[in-house]
């Protein structure tokens, strides 16, 4: 239901697409009232040179501004924490130069309560009737409450126990499927539904919750990566920046400022 909008911003048919960034801003505006209402979501749209030209209220507040017209123009690196907002203007010169399109991006965020939260973000270039990259347009939606209602949830609330207890090894979908005696697949579907995560994000999220936690203090980095399963420091820094834009030495030294 979220990819649809996006694809249809960024990807419709030629005839559909907007000739500049003005056009599919005059077209967009006047949803913004509705967009604003939305608080567990952040929208955007941004310029080539990924610059917000556009967003909802939710974003607006979360940058620490009253009023949008103060975030307008300026970058994620500008408005975000030093821990993650390079990363986060990084990931749009991607999807800008490269056309790179981002579908349920397990990403890490920093609250108010500088505690990290996270979301699922997609992401994908807005292309004008000559089939050029004119922007991008964004939603990162908070990663949403366990479905309890839902009839394998006791299976799933062990699969997730397990995961806790057990991240700092590699954790197979071998072991977690003989936990919830179900097939693959199922495990899949089912974790989708009850924690909006496939069994690795779940796996990744935990580790790089405790990641964050132990980059705070002076543990050495490869002592890091063991203590949250990666026996590869090389797979650790590389899952790191993939879901904070920064390596761990970067993030830790960020922090540190």
């Amino acid at each position: 239901m979220l990819q649809s909008p996006l694809t249809m911003l960024g990807q419709g048919s030629a005839q559909q697409r907007p000739e500049t960034l003005d056009d599919m801003l005059c077209n967009v505006a006047p949803l913004l009232p509705m967009l604003d209402v939305i608080p567990n979501a952040v929208i955007f749209i941004k310029d080539l040179q990924a610059r917000y030209v556009l967003a909802n209220r939710t974003l607006v507040q979360r940058c620490g501004f009253k009023r949008l017209q103060p975030l307008l123009g300026k970058t994620s690196a500008q408005v975000f924490p030093a821990q993650l907002g390079p990363g986060y203007t990084e990931q749009d010169r991607r999807v800008l130069e490269q056309g790179l399109v981002l579908e349920d991006q397990l990403e890490l965020h920093l609250y108010g309560s500088r505690e990290p939260g996270w979301c699922l973000t997609h992401k994908r270039a807005i292309h004008n009737r000559g089939d050029q990259i004119i922007g991008l347009v964004g939603i990162s939606v908070d990663l949403q409450s366990a479905s309890d209602s839902h009839p394998a949830y006791q299976r799933l609330a062990a699969v997730d126990a397990h995961i806790r207890a057990h991240f700092s090894r590699p954790v197979s979908m071998a072991e977690l499927t003989r936990i919830a005696g179900i097939s693959v697949a199922q495990l899949e579907r089912y974790c989708k539904r009850v924690f909006h995560l496939t069994p690795r994000q779940m796996i990744h999220k935990v580790r790089l919750e405790h990641a964050h936690r132990l980059l705070h203090s002076a543990m050495p980095i490869t002592e890091v990566a063991m203590q949250c399963g990666y026996t590869d420091h090389s797979a650790f820094t590389r899952q790191f920046k993939t879901l904070t834009g920064f390596t761990p030495r970067q993030y830790r030294q960020a922090t540190q400022q």
